[in-house]
């Protein structure tokens, strides 16, 4: 059986002790990791990609909300906080559910049915690639993608806007599932939260991409590496 990934990340070792619990006794959930708080949580994502957070709110050093702000991609989250004074900009964050402490194993359970059905819609949509277009999920149909029409893609919380010629479609999907999936010849990951079809770029100039009538841009770290991926041996020299 299938079952989610999990981190629990709480500054409280009971509250952790008791998630743990309840993780243990879901089938569907496997335990992956624990944290005390969010900057030890980041440093672990890293190692176990969890596909599912169960986030404390009032931590030090970084507080839940600012966590789940700080993610590029994240993953789904259910947060489990002694207060109810955040709840809109919870589900503003998209949140799977909000457990109130203490809650029954019973409440819990429910939260993580939600996770795993959105998990399965997730898991469901990931694009099938053919040699010049995919199909991806958008608005609940199944939509032909030919790759030469995209222009770039980009993330957007727990889905990703596809750019084409003529449209955009938003897809319940992670940019590193289509970063895996696309042809690395003709797509390249420029930002953290940006791929772009090297075909369609018309000019560079510093750290902005021209491609049409759009501009979007190379991310610092990562200046180099697309560079010379892009141009090192297209590049007519006087």
């Amino acid at each position: 059986m299938t079952r989610i990934k999990c981190l629990i990340v709480d500054d409280e070792r009971m509250a952790r002790n008791l998630l743990e619990e309840y993780v243990l006794d879901t089938p569907f959930l496997e335990l992956a990791g624990k944290a005390e708080n969010s900057l030890k949580a980041i440093s672990i994502m890293k190692e176990i990609e969890p596909g599912l957070i169960f986030l404390d709110i009032e931590m030090p050093k970084m507080n839940g909300l600012n966590f789940i702000r700080n993610l590029v991609q994240p993953p789904l989250i259910i947060l489990t906080t002694a207060y109810t004074t955040h709840t809109i900009d919870a589900f503003e964050l998209g949140v799977v559910d909000y457990l109130v402490k203490p809650f029954s194993f019973e409440r819990f359970l429910k939260a993580a049915n939600r996770a795993w059905d959105s998990y399965q819609a997730k898991s469901n949509s990931i694009p099938t690639v053919h040699e010049d277009f995919i199909f991806v999920k958008s608005d609940g149909n199944l939509e032909k993608v030919f790759l030469h029409d995209i222009l770039y893609i980009e993330a957007m919380q727990n889905y990703i806007m596809i750019h084409t010629e003529k449209k955009k479609l938003l897809s319940y999907l992670t940019l590193k599932i289509m970063e895996e999936e696309l042809p690395s010849d003709n797509f390249i990951k420029i930002h953290k939260s940006i791929i772009v079809n090297q075909n369609k770029i018309d000019s560079i100039r510093g750290h902005q991409i021209q491609i049409g009538n759009k501009q979007v841009f190379i991310s610092q770290n990562q200046y180099e590496e697309v560079i010379k991926k892009l141009i090192s041996d297209r590049l007519i020299k006087r």
